[in-house]
């Protein structure tokens, strides 16, 4: 029997929430580009940002704002349409600073923990999948609907994010570890970060076409 002091997780849970996590998205774009352009502590730093940005998801389920936030809501809409306008100025932006920004970044504007921290919030923030993950997908594992400070969903919540905060640090560790061989050929560096951002475009317009 499940208590609230202790997590309860099903296998079920743990293995669509890793799936989930695995599957490259706009978060795994954003960590591995930020990982080649300014190394393991950047891109670190993104996969923290991209983890944080899972908790307003989490206490909108808490608020139960389910109902508002449901496919074909206003709200839900205005949250897709930020989410792909966002998609599209950091893809652009990558495209167009390709291979011109320095390496490692120091002098970069963009470079700061606390920009790239705030970027990766940002870009889930603005996640409807996460939206519908927290809205359509959790729900089936709590044993009632969520409400105000929900233990249950705290905890499974609260392991999401813990699976998404290692996934992400290890992709941003596997992206540093070739980071040097990129950086040696810049204009296939060049290339990487164009291609990173034609990818963001491309989720930008999968959002678009994708049936509410």
């Amino acid at each position: 029997m499940a208590t609230t002091s202790v997590v309860d997780v099903s296998v079920e849970f743990l293995i669509a929430s890793l799936v989930v996590v695995l599957i490259p998205g706009t978060g795994v774009v954003y960590t591995v580009s930020s990982s080649i352009g300014g190394g393991r502590r950047r891109g670190l730093f993104a996969a923290l940002g991209c983890t944080l940005g899972i908790i307003p998801h989490m206490l909108a389920a808490m608020l139960g704002l389910s109902g508002i936030m449901q496919a074909g809501s206003v709200v839900f809409e205005a949250v897709r349409w930020a989410g792909i306008a966002y998609l599209v100025f950091v893809g652009l932006s990558m495209i167009r600073d390709a291979g011109t920004l320095p390496p490692d970044g120091p002098g970069a504007p963009d470079d700061s923990a606390g920009s790239v921290v705030w970027r990766g919030i940002l870009l889930n923030v603005l996640n409807p999948k996460l939206t519908l993950f927290f809205f359509a997908f959790l729900p089936q594992f709590l044993d009632a609907s969520p409400g105000l400070l929900d233990i249950k969903l705290i905890q499974l919540g609260g392991v999401f994010m813990l699976m998404t905060l290692a996934a992400f640090a290890v992709y941003a560790l596997a992206s540093a570890a070739v980071r040097d061989l990129i950086l040696a050929a810049p204009a296939v560096r060049g290339w990487i970060e164009r291609a990173f951002g034609a990818i963001l475009i491309g989720f930008a317009a999968k959002l678009v076409l994708t049936d509410r």
